[in-house]
């Protein structure tokens, strides 16, 4: 990863900021993106892109062109930006479908979008974050995973379109990742069988190096033991 430049999407979030770390540690030059207006004190980042609308084109197509001028490359973008709401479809609103495809689809294509010509300049991978319950959605989970499993298709299309384009597109599927939040809504749960934020930022930083060159299009389970 050595002098690499990566963008995360969602980098002032746990994930994101899990991730920023493991992939700094691994000697790459991080973009990090996110709506937040700041970004944690002791991020690792070479360039911060606070307060970006990620659903908005105008403004995801102003941070990658902000990237080009300052690297004038990009190798590799993860999409961590996205939400989660668990709500049925008897009790809930439609606006939530909205909001969910808005903030795990829209943002994911918009930004594979804006980074797909510096990637091709030079070859590079995108991994995106699908969810594990997509295979099958239980009671609550309709909205969410109809939006994870939008994720999952653009990888496998995006994956097709740029195969001979030297970039790859993959995605990881996790289950219920070890956050405040999750932990919060679930006291009673197992934290240990749970994937952390830095268990699951080794496996995309394995789809974002060349020790992946071989693997493109894929969805890979990360679970822990749920």
């Amino acid at each position: 990863m050595k002098d690499r430049v990566l963008a995360v999407t969602g980098a002032a979030g746990i994930l994101g900021s899990a991730l920023t770390r493991r992939l700094a540690g691994d000697g790459a030059q991080i973009v990090g993106i996110d709506l937040a207006k700041s970004f944690p004190a002791d991020a690792p980042l070479a360039l911060a892109l606070p307060g970006v609308d990620l659903a908005d084109q105008a403004a995801i197509n102003a941070a990658f062109a902000a990237i080009a001028q300052r690297f004038g490359k990009l190798d590799g973008l993860a999409n961590i930006a996205g939400g989660f709401r668990w709500e049925t479809l008897e009790g809930g609103a439609i606006e939530t479908w909205d909001k969910l495809y808005t903030m795990n689809v829209r943002t994911a294509v918009l930004a594979c979008k804006a980074a797909t010509p510096l990637l091709t300049k030079g070859g590079g991978a995108i991994v995106n974050v699908s969810a594990n319950a997509t295979s099958r959605a239980d009671a609550g989970m309709g909205a969410y995973t109809a939006s994870k499993s939008g994720v999952s298709r653009l990888t496998e299309s995006l994956a097709a379109e740029l195969k001979d384009k030297n970039v790859r597109v993959n995605a990881v599927m996790p289950s219920i990742i070890d956050t405040p939040a999750n932990r919060a809504d679930m006291p009673d749960a197992q934290f240990d069988r749970w994937v952390t934020p830095e268990a699951l930022s080794d496996v995309i930083s394995f789809l974002l190096s060349d020790a992946a060159r071989a693997i493109t299009g894929a969805l890979l389970p990360v679970t822990g033991r749920v």
